[in-house]
């Protein structure tokens, strides 16, 4: 019999109203006497007195039986005036609660409402808590994780910002007008490309003996342009063609691009006395000139090359004065007058595209024959070939592959700053100065995305600390209602426990 008093009552907690009703310690209703006696502590809290202990007992969450039974005792020494001789209280306030009391334990109502409670926030209550910390926390993460790829992808397309700007060799700071400067700079460097140009020589003269030799002493001079530039350095278009130095040289302007265009605008020019049209970002004099007096104007205006035979034709106006107006047709790239370079002519060899390609094209061809040389002479000279170079000139006898490695060494050398990024996109800009805007415009929009990725990293910050304020708030309601879970698992093990002869009872799966 001892034992069988020591024995525990174990009851599943999510089983509890059941195992209450089973056993008949509550009613099947017991939802409408809990309704019932709720609405009787609505009335009764109504009016309370002004009592310090009764006021932290009604702050709680919910009213239960346990403190109702607190506030009639707080009553009856508060309302002790109201006692009769036979012990009974006159006082409507404790009328009331002692009648919220006996609602509450006729067919054991406050425990089945305790068990109800138990049940909803061990089930609902505290999982519903768990799982809304626990989201916070994972968005903690994922907002610390994106905060920290957003903070990566901006720091590596501002470096791709200013990687793009190396190529183009400014600092970025301000792009249009240092790519505009970079232009400025541009004849300087093409002048000491050409005089690099000095060193390929011997290059070119055991070319042309080469070519002599082989062909039966030709006299076709070969790369004629890159011995022209050997000679005489970057000169003008016009001094390659005609072979003399230009008398004076007048280049075309540079076409200015507005930094912000408020609308499609055409430029007229300036048509007052005596003034020139405005150029074109390339202008080319075709020589079609309007006489008047003794001056000229050159106007620019291109005709076909079908009117060359009309060289020296004129068309009189009629207007019979000794002023008249006359358009002077000229032969097809003629110059007008005679020594002045104007147009492309004026440009030097390297700024124009047409002879700068001739200049590569050459550089390269007499890469290409140094090379197999460096090759021929790399080999074991078998007997044919010797008796071959038996006749050959001086100059091809001498030669050694390490002479030779040293002349490829300068091609490539003029090569490679000729044909380098930087000097691509200089080429570029000086043929479109349109191109200065899109590649301004391509830059500032890798500046204006790290700005965006930093600035939707601030927006991960943020948002990261309202999910750590929110577990922050959520974090003591769990505790509060925990600690009052565990009183609540008390109090009803412990009723239930003096039911059975204070047999030791144990509420199964509260807090898993």
């Amino acid at each position: 019999m001892q034992d069988y008093q020591n024995l525990p009552i174990d009851i599943q907690t999510s089983k509890l109203l059941d195992w209450l009703v089973d056993r008949r310690h509550c009613s099947l209703k017991w939802q409408g006497q809990v309704r019932t006696v709720r609405e009787k502590i609505v009335l009764a809290m109504q009016d309370m007195p002004e009592n310090e202990e009764i006021k932290q007992l009604l702050s709680g969450s919910y009213i239960h039986y346990f403190h109702c039974q607190q506030i009639v005792e707080i009553l009856k020494r508060t309302e002790a005036s109201t006692k009769n001789i036979f012990g009974r209280y006159s006082s409507q306030r404790m009328k009331d609660w002692q009648e919220i009391i006996s609602l509450y334990e006729k067919d054991n109502t406050y425990l089945v409402e305790l068990a109800s409670l138990l049940v909803r926030n061990v089930s609902y209550e505290i999982p519903s808590l768990k799982k809304q910390i626990s989201k916070c926390q994972q968005l903690q993460q994922e907002y610390s994780r994106k905060e920290e790829e957003c903070q990566l992808a901006a720091a590596e397309t501002r470096e791709r910002f200013y990687s793009s700007c190396k190529q183009y060799g400014i600092t970025g700071d301000d792009v249009r007008q240092e790519l505009l400067a970079l232009v400025k700079d541009l004849p300087s460097q093409l002048d000491e490309i050409g005089a690099g140009a000095k060193g390929l020589l011997e290059a070119i003269n055991l070319y042309q003996a080469c070519v002599q030799f082989v062909c039966d002493s030709s006299a076709e001079q070969v790369v004629p342009l890159l011995r022209h530039m050997q000679a005489l350095g970057n000169t003008t278009v016009y001094e390659w063609r005609r072979g003399v130095k230009p008398t004076a040289v007048e280049r075309p302007k540079a076409a200015e691009v507005k930094e912000a265009v408020e609308e499609d605008a055409i430029d007229w020019g300036d048509f007052g006395d005596g003034a020139e049209s405005a150029p074109a970002p390339e202008v080319v004099d075709y020589g079609i000139s309007v006489g008047e007096g003794s001056e000229e104007i050159d106007w620019g205006i291109s005709l076909e090359s079908d009117a060359q035979e009309s060289s020296t034709a004129a068309i009189d106006w009629g207007d019979g004065s000794d002023d008249a107006a006359q358009i002077v047709v000229l032969e097809a790239g003629s110059e007008a007058p005679e020594g002045i370079a104007r147009g492309p002519d004026a440009l030097t060899i390297l700024e124009t595209p047409e002879t700068r390609n001739q200049f590569i094209d050459e550089l390269m061809e007499l890469e290409i024959f140094l090379s197999q040389r460096i090759a021929e002479t790399s080999e074991e000279a078998d007997i044919l070939a010797v008796s071959q170079f038996q006749l050959a000139p001086a100059i091809l006898q001498d030669q050694t592959k390490e002479k030779l490695e040293a002349m490829v060494a300068v091609i490539h050398n003029l090569l490679g700053r000729l044909t380098s990024l930087r000097m691509q996109h200089l080429f570029m800009i000086l043929a479109s100065p349109r191109y200065v805007d899109r590649v301004t415009e391509l830059l500032r929009q890798k500046l204006k995305q790290a700005d965006l990725l930093l600035l939707k990293k601030d927006l991960m910050v943020q948002k990261r600390q309202e999910a750590l304020e929110e577990q922050a708030n959520l974090e003591p309601k769990l505790d509060i209602i925990v600690e009052k879970t565990r009183e609540l698992q008390k109090l009803i093990e412990a009723d239930i426990s003096k039911r059975y002869n204070e047999r030791p009872v144990n509420l199964m799966g509260a807090f898993v």
